[in-house]
């Protein structure tokens, strides 16, 4: 494994830390590129990962990775899914809890798809997800949706009123020791 850091295309620093604590249990060092690319709108999470991550790469021109995820509750059809951020940005937590609140069945998916490219190399693609339901009320003070999901495994907390405890559940965690496993076995 190289002494350089490995870039992760993102402005959001909760993702870079995540990323960090997962990366870095197997010697990967992770450096932040502040870089929020025009998203691909797309039905797939793996191909907005895609198209953004190779996006990047022909700019930095050295090994780097991104991530999308989404939140996907099964009585609405998946919605948000890949269009999560968007949703966010405009309904937020309480526009969720909002389209819930007579839904019965709470079940949901968060996904994540992790994208790594590097110079001469095709695009590769891990992804994680972890089953869950959402919650009646928003708990915790975390960022996303965070505070509206509840993963089946875990002690019934959200994902924001966990903490570190999350990369246990996470999808995203699972899908970066995908990540993670691959690169060990690199030099990159």
């Amino acid at each position: 494994m190289t002494s350089t850091p490995l870039l992760f295309a993102t402005s959001n620093q909760h993702k870079v830390s995540e990323a960090q604590a997962i990366l870095g249990k197997v010697g990967i060092a992770v450096e932040q590129y502040p870089y929020r690319p025009p998203e691909l709108q797309a039905d797939s999470l793996e191909e907005i990962a895609r198209h953004s991550c190779l996006q990047i790469l022909q700019e930095v021109k050295r090994p780097v990775f991104v991530e999308d995820a989404g939140l996907f509750i099964y009585k609405l059809n998946g919605f948000p899914g890949p269009y999560s951020h968007y949703v966010l940005d405009t309904i937020g937590n309480k526009g969720i809890l909002k389209l819930m609140k007579d839904v019965e069945d709470q079940k949901a998916v968060f996904r994540s798809a992790v994208a790594f490219a590097r110079p001469g190399q095709p695009c590769r693609i891990f992804t994680g997800e972890t089953q869950g339901r959402i919650t009646k009320e928003i708990r915790g003070t975390h960022w996303g949706f965070d505070p509206v999901f509840v993963p089946d495994e875990g002690d019934g907390h959200t994902y924001a009123e966990m903490g570190a405890e999350k990369n246990k559940y996470s999808h995203r965690a699972r899908a970066l020791s995908k990540l993670a496993e691959w690169l060990s076995a690199l030099d990159v």
